[in-house]
């Protein structure tokens, strides 16, 4: 039995310039992940870095995405090649890669999603992503729906920007705000006025080299300035704070009134 390579819709959409708006997902549920899919974002983040997540939760709430307008992005722990190559074969096509100071990092995650010659992913026959051996070109192909992000989070990473999103095979380089304002002296703050600059001319810088920026923020009037500045994959909350902030509220609405 033979099928189709599955399509990347959110690769495809990126390269084509096409503003997505996304939210993180912290909660490490399939069924949290099943209801942010099907609420009208293009992507979802499910994030293995700083959330309890690891490569058997991510797998249900890959699945959990089918059907749902929202396509699944997985940041991955850190930029190893077995973590890589772990979530590459469960089926997630698009990864986020954190924390990649330099050029020579980007190439290592770039090998790391690529089969030889190109790479260095290693050979898996009946994995989910080939759907169990039922791509029958699966592993000449792969690459074509694979996407690549790269998280730029420090003073270091910025002055590296360009070689970095200048890498072939880096599909998108997304700012991460919250390590970054903390990497310029500014922790806890990324809505700073001066980490607003920088974060607008870090855009800027890699739009110049062709390539989509990323960000994410909760607050609305920076996602629009990013957005404005040229960020076309951009996440505009997360489902812990929604999940907190809503629940703090609607108590305090009851708990105010005894």
């Amino acid at each position: 039995m033979h099928v189709d390579l599955p399509v990347n819709v959110f690769k495809h959409r990126l390269l084509a310039g096409e503003q997505q708006i996304g939210l993180w997902s912290h909660l490490s549920s399939h069924v949290s992940t099943e209801v942010i899919a099907g609420s009208g974002f293009d992507w979802v983040l499910i994030d293995a870095e700083h959330s309890p997540n690891d490569v058997l939760a991510v797998l249900p709430q890959l699945l959990a995405c089918t059907g749902g307008t929202a396509a699944p992005i997985v940041r991955v722990p850190w930029n190893d090649t077995v973590l890589i190559k772990r979530y590459l074969d469960i089926g997630a096509q698009s990864l986020l890669i954190p924390y990649v100071q330099n050029a020579a990092e980007a190439r290592a995650a770039v090998e790391a999603m690529r089969y030889p010659p190109r790479g260095v992913r290693g050979f898996a026959g009946a994995t989910r992503a080939s759907r169990f051996g039922r791509v029958p070109d699966y592993h000449t192909r792969a690459e074509e729906e694979l996407c690549l992000l790269v998280q730029v989070e420090t003073a270091e990473a910025l002055g590296n920007l360009e070689a970095i999103a200048a890498t072939d095979g880096v599909d998108g380089v997304f700012i991460g705000p919250g390590d970054l304002a903390a990497s310029m002296g500014h922790l806890g703050q990324p809505g700073h006025p001066e980490m607003q600059a920088v974060v607008v001319d870090a855009i800027k810088r890699i739009r110049a080299c062709g390539k989509p920026a990323g960000i994410l923020t909760a607050d609305e009037k920076l996602a629009r300035i990013y957005m404005a500045a040229g960020t076309t994959f951009t996440a505009v909350g997360a489902d812990v704070g929604i999940l907190a902030r809503g629940t703090e509220q609607l108590a305090a609405r009851y708990k105010g009134a005894l």
